[in-house]
């Protein structure tokens, strides 16, 4: 199992957090396609970091329902409770559409439509030549919302793993951090996730 020390944030600096290399490829995915993302924490929020270089760059979808994994996406899903098998998935792509949703796998996820959901994540997103990057907080008091026992101290674990996908690029390409089984193949495998560990 791969794990991930999650580092404090004091000041908002990422330069001295450990970088993860999103480099498990899946499905012929070519490699010129390359995603690194960085998680930390500060007294309210688990802060994330997910960056990507892309060969190529779609990015139409939009929209409170749109399919952001259609397009070039950055993804970070993660378990909260240990014991408890429900996770969060948050998909971003390049032009602020997302989808975040909640469950056990895919077969059960549940999509949430937060209201003022930028006032919630703070998300950011900056272009630069040849790639994109996305940064947000996922706060602790919206994880209470569906775990009220969360709370973050030195030594807690949590289940993850980070994902870039692209299902209508040509050719799709499909990375994560934490490898998946590619029998029927999915990111929405929680047994597959990595473990991070609050530092």
């Amino acid at each position: 199992m791969k794990t991930y020390e999650i580092k404090k944030m004091t000041e908002y600096d990422w330069s001295d957090k450990p970088i993860i290399d999103i480099d498990t490829p899946y499905l012929d995915t070519p490699d010129i396609v390359k995603a690194w993302a960085q998680i930390a924490y500060d007294d309210e929020a688990i802060l994330v970091r997910l960056w990507t270089e892309e060969y190529q760059h779609r990015a139409t979808e939009t929209g409170p329902v749109g399919k952001p994994y259609e397009d070039c996406c950055l993804e970070f899903f993660f378990s909260p409770m240990e014991g408890d098998l429900r996770y969060f998935n948050f998909e971003n792509n390049a032009i602020g559409c997302y989808y975040l949703g909640i469950g056990t796998g895919l077969h059960d996820a549940v999509r949430l439509l937060p209201d003022a959901e930028n006032d919630i994540f703070d998300r950011k997103v900056k272009h630069f030549k040849g790639g994109w990057e996305i940064t947000y907080k996922f706060p602790y008091s919206f994880i209470r919302r569906f775990f009220p026992e969360f709370k973050v101290y030195e030594g807690k674990k949590i289940r993850a793993n980070c994902f870039k996908c692209a299902d209508k690029t040509k050719p799709p390409h499909y990375l994560s951090w934490s490898p998946v089984t590619k029998e029927n193949f999915t990111f929405h495998k929680p047994e597959c996730f990595g473990e991070m560990i609050f530092k």
